[in-house]
């Protein structure tokens, strides 16, 4: 007995490929989160699993913060990609030359009209993976012992942001000291984000080459290894000294004052209350006027 032909059209669509190409257009992607490292080729697929229009109108859009813009519109590439991107048939996007800004949100959109859903798109999101260039890293050349010390990494290329391991003679140092017999007593906190490595309290044993890699899923890279030497703090080589200096001071204190009694730095100026009068002269006498501040003479004659 033959069943109801109209209960197996559901089952006769959903066998049969392209069933619904008379109902509507639809997309779909093999990856709709693909990335490559900068400069490389890549591809964002974009392919119509079902249409009935023969020439289809497809767009390509960059979204960004700033809003979407075109990369392929009227059959051309445009934008940042006129010269690095093309079509791939039917609808396929391929950067031939991937840069970090092409970072973005990518949307094909195809218009069909002589279907019944006329319109279909989808979003993919590239990621373009930059190595990381050489860090500048920071290490103190001398530390006395007991002291802290900060070293620093720094590395601002790369993307995805870098992660930070440092080495010491060539040898990684964990984030966490206890897990590591050579470094179980050290003192240190070591931030892989920022790429800081500080030291509470430095010991003998932390001397020596220290160098930071940066890395990230496009690669990493390193800075020169720098000599870091950890010394003991001469507590009564500091004291000596300042006594020294306590005793010098002390000396030059001394001498000034003697120099003061003696009268080496006193001065005595000549005004009109501590006026000496000169010695008199044979046959003249020197008197000073009270009215006229001056001084005038008279002569005498001795007999």
């Amino acid at each position: 007995m033959l069943s109801n032909p109209s209960k197996r059209a559901p089952e006769v669509a959903n066998q049969i490929p392209g069933y619904f190409n008379v109902l509507a257009v639809v997309l779909k992607t093999d990856n709709n989160s693909p990335w490559t490292d900068e400069f490389d080729k890549i591809e964002l697929s974009c392919l119509i699993e079902s249409i009935s229009t023969t020439n289809p109108r497809i767009e390509w859009k960059k979204i960004t913060n700033d809003g979407p813009s075109y990369v392929y519109f009227d059959k051309k590439i445009s934008g940042d990609l006129e010269k690095r991107a093309q079509i791939k048939e039917p609808a396929s996007l391929v950067i031939t030359n991937a840069t970090r800004s092409d970072t973005a949100k990518y949307r094909c959109e195809v218009t069909a009209m002589d279907d019944q859903k006329s319109f279909d798109e989808i979003v993919i999101d590239l990621v373009v993976r930059v190595k990381p260039v050489v860090p500048k890293c920071s290490v103190p050349k001398s530390v006395p012992f007991g002291k802290s010390a900060e070293l620093s990494c720094v590395e601002e290329e790369g993307f995805p942001k870098s992660q930070y391991q440092w080495f010491k003679n060539r040898e990684e140092i964990p984030t966490d000291p206890k897990i590591s017999s050579k470094f179980f007593n050290s003192s240190y906190t070591l931030n892989t984000d920022t790429g800081t490595l500080r030291f509470t309290a430095v010991r003998k044993e932390d001397a020596g080459e220290y160098f930071c890699r940066a890395k990230n899923d496009a690669g990493y890279a390193e800075c020169p290894s720098q000599m870091m030497e950890v010394y003991d703090l001469d507590v009564l080589g500091i004291v000596m000294g300042v006594l020294v200096v306590v005793i010098v001071l002390l000396c030059i204190t001394v001498g000034i004052c003697c120099a003061y009694k003696r009268g080496y730095f006193s001065s005595q100026k000549q005004t009109g209350n501590n006026y000496k009068v000169p010695a008199k002269g044979d046959g003249v006498d020197y008197v000073r006027t009270e009215d006229e501040g001056d001084f005038r003479h008279k002569s005498s004659f001795v007999i």
